[in-house]
Formats: C-alpha cells, sequence, structure tokens
C-alpha cells in the first residue's frame, strides 16, 4: 500500500505489512512468556485478558487514525496499562517465582514508548505512572513493603525518557519533511504547468507560421496585391478566428474543408461553447468527421456549428442554410452520433440555442 509521508506514522512506516509483523511477533513473544511462567499461577483468566487488553493497545496504535491519536484512543490505549498490570498482579504468587510474570510492565513501557510517538507524551507519562501506582498498591496489600513494587516499575522510566527524546525530535523532523515535500509538489506542478503553456505557445507559433509566412512573403516581396491575395487573406482571417473560437474544432481535416467551404463562398462559422473539452478521441474524431462533412457537401449558403455549453442534451449541432434547399439542422450527442437531421427555420433554432 502507497502512502504518502503525512507524519510521524507513516514517516516511520507503521501502516506497513512490516509493522504488523513486528506487532505479531510482539505479541507472540509476550504470550510465550505469560504461558511459560504461568504455572504456579492459580487462577490464568487474568492474566489472558492482560495479554488481550496488551493487543487491543498494540493494534490502535497501528491501526488509528488520525495523528495525534484522537482523545478515545489516547485513553483506551493509556488504561491499557494499568489495567493489564493490575490484572496480573492480582493472580501473582507472592512471592512471584519468575521475572517474566512481570511481562505487563515490559509491554506497557513499549506502548508509552510509541504513544509519544504518536503524539501522546504526557498521555504516554500517565500510563507509566500508573503502572508505577498499581506496582506500589500489589507491594503495600500482600505485605511486601514498598522495594518490590519500585523494583519491577522504576525500569520503565529510562526507555519512555529515551522514547520522549525521540518522539520531540522525530515529530517535529516529519512535519518539516511534510512541508518539504508539499513545496516540491507545487514547484513540480507550476513547473510542469509552465512548460505545457510554453509548448502550446510554441505550437500555436509554428502554426501561425505555417499558416500566414507564405502569404506575408508574398506581400513583403512588393508585388501587387490582386483578387487571389486577399482572398487568401480573408481566408487566413476567418481560420485563424475559428482557432480562437472553436479550439474543439481545430483539426487539420476540418480547417481544411473549412477553407475549401469559404473558397465557394459559403459562409462557414464555428463557436465553442466547451462542451466537448473532455470528450474521449473516438467521440471527438466522429465529431470533427460530422463537421467535415457538412463543410465539404455545402455549395453555397452557410454553415454554422456551435459546440454547446457541458451539461446540455446535445452534444454540438450544425445549422446548414442553403439557398436552394431551404435551412437544414443537425444535432450531435455526446457519443458524436447524429440523432437529428431535419430541415428546420432558420430563426426557430437561434432560439433554441
Amino acid at each position: 500500500m502507497s502512502t504518502s509521508v503525512r507524519d510521524a506514522w507513516t514517516l516511520l512506516g507503521m501502516h506497513t505489512r512490516a509493522a504488523w509483523a513486528i506487532a505479531l511477533l510482539f505479541l507472540f513473544s509476550l504470550a510465550l512468556l505469560a504461558v511459560t511462567s504461568w504455572q504456579t499461577i492459580q487462577t490464568r483468566w487474568p492474566v489472558v485478558v492482560a495479554l488481550l487488553v496488551t493487543a487491543g493497545a498494540v493494534a490502535g496504535l497501528l491501526a488509528v487514525r488520525p495523528d495525534p491519536l484522537p482523545t478515545a484512543a489516547t485513553i483506551a490505549i493509556a488504561s491499557a496499562g494499568p489495567v493489564s498490570c493490575a490484572l496480573v498482579l492480582a493472580v501473582l504468587p507472592v512471592p512471584r517465582t519468575s521475572a517474566a510474570q512481570t511481562w505487563p510492565f515490559a509491554a506497557g513501557t513499549v506502548v508509552a514508548t510509541y504513544m509519544c510517538v504518536r503524539g501522546r507524551t504526557p498521555a504516554a507519562w500517565i500510563n507509566v505512572l500508573g503502572m508505577m501506582v498499581v506496582a506500589l498498591a500489589w507491594s503495600l496489600s500482600t505485605g511486601q513493603g514498598i522495594a518490590p513494587g519500585v523494583a519491577i516499575s522504576v525500569f520503565n522510566f529510562g526507555p519512555l525518557a529515551m522514547g520522549t527524546v525521540f518522539a520531540y525530535t522525530l515529530r517535529p523532523a516529519a512535519r518539516a519533511i511534510v512541508e518539504l515535500r508539499e513545496q516540491a509538489t507545487e514547484r513540480i506542478a507550476e513547473q510542469a504547468a509552465t512548460a505545457a503553456s510554453l509548448e502550446e505557445r510554441d505550437s500555436q507559433l509554428r502554426q501561425l507560421d505555417r499558416l500566414v509566412r507564405p502569404t506575408l512573403d508574398k506581400i513583403a516581396r512588393g508585388g501587387p496585391v490582386d483578387a487571389s491575395t486577399r482572398l487568401e487573406c480573408a481566408l487566413l482571417e476567418a481560420e485563424l478566428r475559428d482557432g480562437l473560437r472553436a479550439p474543439s474544432l481545430v483539426d487539420v481535416e476540418v480547417s481544411a474543408a473549412a477553407r475549401r467551404a469559404r473558397a465557394r463562398g459559403v459562409e462557414v462559422v464555428m463557436v465553442d461553447d466547451g462542451g466537448a473539452d473532455d470528450v474521449t478521441p473516438a467521440v471527438r474524431g466522429r465529431l470533427l468527421r460530422h463537421v467535415g462533412g457538412e463543410l465539404d457537401g455545402a455549395e453555397a449558403g452557410s454553415v454554422t456549428v456551435r459546440i454547446l455549453p457541458p451539461n446540455r442534451p446535445v452534444l454540438a449541432t450544425i445549422l446548414v442554410r442553403d439557398p436552394v434547399h431551404g435551412s437544414r439542422r443537425v444535432e450531435l450527442d455526446h457519443d458524436g452520433q447524429s440523432i437529428s437531421d431535419v430541415n428546420d427555420d432558420a430563426s426557430s433554432w437561434v432560439k433554441k440555442l
């Protein structure tokens, strides 16, 4: 699973399968300690419950988002250490027969250390202090004095202190990494947009040079501006206007068909209101073929092509006005297929737009 680095949780890879595998190995080792040291324990179900409580705390550290830990999850995980210690100590023989029988203290310290990493350092210290209180209450209530309770709990403060220093170093570093990554992403996006803009500008300049330079060179040579030159200039102006008013219809074949139609005296108007901006190449290909066919079939009059705005019932309309055959309107659906091809009065067609 790919997850962007947003906090210490992802920076340390706590969302990965490897982290879960390590957690399972840790829980297995705790279970092994508990089982191999409970021979002298008469009532064993509290030990099993303590294992389950610890497993829930470990799973919460890995699974609960966001970072820092939410308040409810923090309270539950911070309570796991004292609860599991109390459950196990309640059934331990006095004096205890194995150092492994106090495994909940080591487990609670590990959980508290990772709570620091998850941004809940004060709660982690409350967790460890709670385990110490439970240990002191057990040693005093069983007549052992204060020493055993201190002995089994005081060592927790060393690892937790190191975890605290580590957390206060790591978490700011994680935030800095996130900010740097976001800044880098923004720069890359800006560079890509700039490069695309420059490429589009260069493409338009090449297109403009291809279209206009021959005519400009002819005029620059100082020859007479005859009717053919004026016609060529008019056709060039119309083609450039098409590129500005109907970018979705800019195509070599359509432009050539429009030029031929205009050369025959057909008035060609193409308007793009954005409805074809997101169509697939196949739909755009069918649309362009329809437009090119109508332009090539017009011998006189006018052809008006309009790409409708988005979310209209149809994608495009083509109005063909012929002085002999009258007006005809073609409607294309959003698949680029003709859904209507009827004779129509021009004024009523304009009203439908």
